[in-house]
């Protein structure tokens, strides 16, 4: 809703130009009158190149279309929202039709979503017409973040393996879709300063195998030991249920070079993924938790 004095401004400026469209309309519907000798002539006076403007009214059919177009605006303006805080005789919302559309849609297939809602996520993730309903799901609600694909993007976890930061169970799907996740590694830098950043990070590198400082690693898996193994465990193997990843494997969510991991303990990281519970019914999430599902399996 507008304030009033926005409301009066939009209803002001519209009616103002419908009317200065028809004044316009109409005071060209006529020739002009001329007095000058040359009035048989019938042109403007306007002369460009050697080309004289003819001084004719518009043609009768394409008056005739402009006058309709000014009556259909101004029935649309009564009819429909257009005024301001006007919402029309009819009560018409974008969010009515949209909520129409929707409950329409859910009429159309609510045999299929009562059945598949009875139906195990083990089950739906091997029933091929399920998944066609759940990659549509998927690619409006999902694809934006994790890719088309599944097979993620740079900051968001890629579906399609068997690594989850948050476990891979059909519950624990379920529950990451309904709630959302919010992770938050803290900074770091603060705290061990630049030699210790640099330490851990090497630390990191050596844990999965890259190539990394050994004169640094013994005072990085120090400082690892007495910060970072609260989340991250005693074996740098991660924890399902701090939503911390395994520092031990190949899989990264933000690259494995030097510069992006000293950054990540330098400055920490905040990512979060929106709950869905309020956006979707629960029997499509529970279709769209089996695409997820089948997309590792």
């Amino acid at each position: 809703m507008m304030s009033t004095f926005w409301s009066l401004w939009v209803i002001v400026l519209t009616l103002a130009c419908i009317a200065l469209c028809t004044w316009v309309l109409f005071a060209n519907k006529k020739v002009a009158k001329r007095d000058d000798a040359d009035a048989e002539n019938n042109t403007t006076g306007h002369v460009y190149d050697g080309i004289e403007e003819y001084d004719n009214p518009l043609p009768k059919w394409w008056f005739q279309l402009f006058v309709g177009t000014i009556i259909f605006t101004a029935i649309y303006l009564v009819l429909y929202p257009g005024l301001g805080n006007w919402k029309g005789i009819l009560g018409w919302t974008s969010t009515g039709e949209l909520a129409a559309a929707q409950e329409k849609a859910r009429e159309q297939y609510v045999d299929s979503y009562d059945a598949y809602s009875k139906m195990s996520v083990e089950e739906l993730s091997q029933n091929p017409e399920a998944m066609k309903m759940g990659v549509r799901l998927f690619a409006n609600n999902c694809a934006v973040c994790h890719g088309a694909d599944g097979g993620g993007n740079y900051g968001f976890p890629n579906l399609t393996d068997n690594d989850w930061l948050h476990g891979g169970t059909p519950d624990h799907i379920k529950a990451s879709i309904v709630n959302g996740r919010n992770a938050n590694m803290p900074a770091w830098g603060p705290t061990i300063g630049e030699e210790g950043v640099a330490a851990v990070t090497e630390y990191v590198l050596s844990l999965s195998g890259l190539e990394h400082d050994a004169t640094l690693v013994p005072a990085g898996k120090e400082v690892f030991g007495t910060i970072c193994t609260t989340c991250h465990g005693a074996d740098a193997k991660g924890s399902i249920a701090m939503g911390a990843p395994n520092l031990t494997d190949d899989v990264w969510l933000f690259d494995s070079n030097r510069e992006t991991i000293a950054g990540t303990v330098r400055n920490g990281r905040v990512n979060r993924m929106p709950a869905q519970k309020d956006l979707l019914r629960d029997d499509k999430i529970h279709l769209l938790t089996a695409y997820v599902y089948s997309l590792s399996h």
